[in-house]
């Protein structure tokens, strides 16, 4: 099966008591079981089944089925946004002493939580460069985990997956990958030897902009060695060792699950998401090149004048993604810009069918330090465009008016 019939059909099957062929919303809090011993068996993971939402729900746990196939994963977690997403799955594996290497590009809100993961005696290291070598320099004896993005929002870096694989595993250390900004669609960092892949629901898998939510799929064949990960001492399952431990020492004692209707409302939204982002990646695209052909410092990894085109070329399958960002020399014509589009959200939100804009610098790098925001590529000047499906030609033609009112 190829990309959207598996989407449709490979987890999903019409609902076995009613018919139903949308995934029903089970809104309940708890469980009935018809034994004591039933109850038992459940909550010693001896028996399939669902006794509290918070530890599992049937919406959920379909969602979850859908993802995991997409991603090619052993199994999936739902969490409550994408940011628990994000803390669930490195706590999982950090303990105090532990460090994380990531990319320099990171989401805003990402690089602010690991930033206060310090006071838990838990540090960040950032690669100087997004070259595999620079990754290998930052290494030591402390790393415990790699954490990069496909795509870097809004820096737009761009890491070769399979090669940071190899690094990681030859020195014992996992591959986190946030896919927010591709999806599966695009990209599936299992398959190029990544471990842990993460989302957060609450963009494009949604497409709507109606519901947060997060998820983390395990790939099942990094080994989590007790004497580096000694949270794994009593966590030992193979392949499911690292799911098994996220869903009941970290969602379960955390309380960060996604809810049922939210569950809901993105299944829907990811029925369409490789009609969406057809129609997404071809609209950012043509974008691109209508400011680099007005003169505008443009940045998108489709376009040949990136230093990354060649690297996501190769990874995305001639796709980069809705995203690109604008310098316009200014904050004062930053926001000039912003103010007169038309059919341009002014929106923090990615993903969305519709076309949001943003100015990361006083919006989601707000708190960020001065040394956050040159990692992440944020300029007082920048702009962050996510294109939607709205009809080329008058998408074209809102941002050349804008475009042109600057000149």
């Amino acid at each position: 099966m190829k990309f959207t019939t598996r989407l449709l059909h490979e987890a999903f099957a019409p609902d076995a008591a009613t018919g139903a062929t949308t995934q029903p919303i089970f809104q309940s809090s708890a469980f009935y079981q018809p034994t004591a011993e039933d109850m038992a068996k459940i909550f010693a993971g001896r028996k399939p089944g669902f006794v509290y939402t918070r530890v599992g729900n049937p919406t959920i746990a379909g969602f979850e089925r859908r993802i995991n196939a997409l991603e090619g994963g052993v199994g999936a977690v739902a969490c409550a946004s994408g940011m628990a997403a994000v803390s669930q799955a490195v706590l999982n594996v950090l303990s105090q002493g532990s460090e994380i290497l990531a990319s320099g590009g990171l989401y805003g809100g990402t690089s602010s939580l690991f930033r206060d993961f310090a006071e838990y005696g838990i540090t960040v290291r950032y690669a100087a460069g997004d070259r595999v070598e620079d990754f290998a320099a930052a290494l030591t004896e402390r790393t415990r985990l790699i954490y990069v993005e496909t795509i870097g929002n809004p820096k737009l870096d761009v890491v070769d997956i399979a090669a940071l694989a190899e690094l990681a595993h030859a020195h014992d250390v996992p591959l986190f990958v946030d896919n927010t900004v591709t999806t599966p669609y695009l990209c599936q960092p299992l398959k190029l030897g990544a471990d842990v892949v993460i989302h957060s629901t609450s963009k494009a898998l949604n497409g709507n902009g109606n519901s947060i939510g997060g998820i983390v799929v395990a790939g099942g064949k990094f080994r989590y060695d007790p004497a580096l990960f000694p949270k794994f001492r009593e966590y030992q399952f193979g392949p499911m060792s690292y799911i098994v431990r996220l869903r009941q020492r970290m969602v379960t004692d955390y309380g960060g699950c996604m809810a049922p209707f939210n569950a809901y409302l993105t299944g829907i939204g990811l029925d369409t998401l490789a009609l969406r982002l057809d129609r997404i990646n071809a609209n950012a695209l043509a974008l691109a090149r209508l400011c680099a052909e007005k003169g505008f410092d443009v940045n998108y990894p489709g376009l040949e004048a990136s230093p990354y085109h060649a690297i996501a070329k190769k990874q995305f399958g001639n796709r980069y993604g809705a995203m690109l960002t604008l310098r316009l020399g200014t904050k004062e014509r930053a926001f000039q810009f912003i103010n007169s589009l038309h059919y341009a959200l002014n929106v923090s939100n990615i993903g969305d069918a519709r076309t949001l804009v943003l100015h990361p610098a006083s919006t989601i790098f707000v708190h960020a330090s001065a040394e956050e925001k040159t990692n992440g590529g944020v300029t007082e000047d920048l702009v962050r465009i996510n294109v939607g499906i709205e009809d080329t030609d008058d998408l074209l033609e809102d941002f050349s008016t804008a475009l042109d009112a600057l000149a």
